[in-house]
């Protein structure tokens, strides 16, 4: 799950909003959604959404898919992307990026990556698991005295990431992007305001709601499938992942949630559909009221209950913009 993390957070939600065109209690859409879904051919990061409406068809937003970390090596940006930027009237993330670059802000958050109580890693693998995190995260140059008791979902948005060159967020020398960041200055070059869907502390509720026991182990196995990738067993979910965004297969990526979800209850239900439907009624009226492009992961687009459906679903249109 961690091309849906931002650098230093997961992904949180809030308790959802109903929706139009779902239940009340906002988790089982009224309508088939099968039709609404971008299939495999739909290869495209960028989208337009519109009212078919008379009255509101000269109205159009736009939905970006973004890795929230990415090499820089195979950062790319298509001219595409700049002129939605350029047409739109204000920018929208996930959480406000310039909120990742204020170290005040940042020290106030610092408590809440930490488990509360006595609560250590250790308490929550076998001896021979957290053997093997440890070594991970020693390779790296991170000792697990310093990380012991952080919340294991916190460790597994480090997995796979070579922050090695600098913190792409801080603006450093990186051997990694932020797409977040490359894009929030382009809106502050192009004087246009910038916004968030959530705030840092909307995400980070997200650790208290799943269980440390049920965060640990996927810490776990994201460590061992990352291992089996670079020793050549196996491709890396990171490397895989990154190989998916290139190619722009929105309904790859979604799919690759899914998957990486099966075996943790409604994770993906916490971590994707919820914040989905809460971010398609705040599309729906800022659509109403002002041009605006939302970038967010790349997984949340595709599927059954991803934006791009939903959208569709309400009666919007919602259409690949190619180069």
């Amino acid at each position: 799950m961690r091309y849906l993390l931002p650098f230093f957070v997961f992904l949180g939600l809030a308790s959802p909003e109903t929706t139009p065109g779902l239940s009340a209690q906002g988790t089982a859409p009224v309508v088939d959604l099968a039709s609404y879904v971008p299939t495999t051919a739909d290869t495209s990061l960028l989208w337009r959404v519109s009212s078919p409406t008379a009255a509101d068809t000269a109205r159009v937003s736009y939905l970006f898919g973004t890795i929230h970390l990415i090499p820089s090596d195979d950062y790319f940006l298509e001219s595409a992307v700049v002129r939605a930027i350029n047409d739109s009237d204000e920018v929208y993330f996930e959480i406000d990026p310039r909120d990742m670059q204020d170290p005040a802000k940042m020290m106030g958050l610092m408590g809440q990556i930490q488990m509360r109580g006595d609560t250590s890693l250790k308490d929550l693998l076998s001896p021979a698991r957290y053997d093997s995190v440890a070594t991970y995260f020693s390779a790296t140059g991170m000792p697990m005295f310093f990380l012991e008791k952080m919340k294991p979902m916190f460790l597994s948005a480090m997995v796979g990431q070579d922050l090695s060159g600098g913190n792409p967020l801080a603006g450093d020398n990186s051997k990694m992007k932020s797409y977040e960041l490359e894009l929030s200055e382009l809106a502050q070059a192009a004087d246009k305001p910038i916004g968030g869907l959530e705030t840092m502390d909307f995400q980070l509720a997200l650790f208290d709601s799943i269980p440390y026991s049920v965060q640990a182990e996927m810490l776990y196995r994201a460590v061992v499938t990352d291992m089996a990738g670079e020793s050549g067993e196996t491709d890396s979910e990171f490397g895989e992942m990154v190989s998916m965004y290139r190619r722009r297969a929105v309904a790859e990526m979604s799919q690759m949630i899914t998957d990486q979800s099966a075996g943790f209850g409604n994770f993906e239900e916490l971590l994707v559909v919820r914040r989905n439907e809460n971010w398609v009624p705040v599309i729906m009226d800022r659509l109403a009221l002002t041009p605006s492009l939302y970038a967010v992961g790349a997984g949340h687009l595709g599927g059954e209950r991803g934006l791009i459906a939903l959208l569709r679903a309400e009666g919007l249109t919602v259409e690949p913009v190619y180069p």
